[in-house]
């Protein structure tokens, strides 16, 4: 079981670049970003049991995010808590806000913020792990500070899977699982989102030195080698 704390120790320390020319390289700042993996010794880990280690797993629908996780669970034995599961999981079993969950999902949109982060806390207190995995979340500044406020602790790092727009496409439009957003108007509309409200995000976490950049292009295998070193440093303070 995890305790709130108000804040936790990164081990990821990112180098900081002046966005005052961010327009010339169209908008793509997460491109700038540099990650330096540290040392336990560095990294101030706490081997408090009941203390959550906590990552936030980012990236544009169909980046990869959630067959990332599922080999970190595997490898390293984190909790999975995928915000998007969580929101289709209330839209089937027909809860209080169900029906306000799935037409912002058919339209695109992103969940309010109190409501998400409400069931991603039930899902965490319900654990007996207090290593997490929040698969994507947060996709805004107004999620991330109300994560914050209610949790109570800001995450060790972030992980950011950056794939371009057309493989994504691609991917999605492949998977055939048959999710209400599945469809090419959607996930235009979902990537139009993701790339005006994502920045501030990955902007922020950068700047605070908790942003991993992941090349999310290549083989699943390909994918993981660039992930697992940085869960490495967190089993080395077992």
């Amino acid at each position: 079981m995890w305790r709130r704390v108000t804040s936790l120790s990164p081990f990821i320390s990112s180098s900081k670049p002046s966005i005052r020319n961010q327009a010339a390289y169209g908008g793509k700042i997460w491109e700038l970003f540099t990650t330096e993996i540290l040392t336990p010794a560095k990294a101030g880990i706490s081997s408090d049991e009941k203390t959550p280690f906590i990552t936030f797993v980012v990236g544009g629908p169909g980046s990869g995010k959630g067959t990332q996780c599922a080999k970190i669970v595997e490898t390293f034995g984190f909790t999975h808590i995928s915000a998007g599961e969580l929101l289709r999981r209330e839209i089937s079993c027909n809860s209080e806000h169900g029906s306000m969950i799935l037409d912002s999902i058919r339209e695109g949109k992103i969940v309010p913020s109190e409501v998400t982060v409400k069931l991603i806390e039930k899902e965490m207190e319900s654990s007996k792990n207090n290593k997490f995995l929040i698969d994507g979340f947060p996709r805004t500044e107004e999620n991330r500070i109300a994560f914050e406020r209610v949790i109570g602790a800001e995450p060790n790092f972030v992980l950011f899977f950056h794939c371009p727009e057309e493989e994504m496409v691609k991917r999605l439009l492949s998977r055939n699982e048959g999710r209400v957003d599945d469809n090419i108007d959607t996930i235009k509309k979902r990537l139009e989102v993701f790339t005006a409200l994502h920045l501030p995000v990955i902007k922020y976490y950068s700047e605070k030195g908790k942003l991993y950049k992941i090349n999310a292009v290549g083989t699943v295998d390909e994918i993981f080698e660039q992930v697992r070193p940085v869960f490495a440093v967190c089993e080395a303070t077992k």
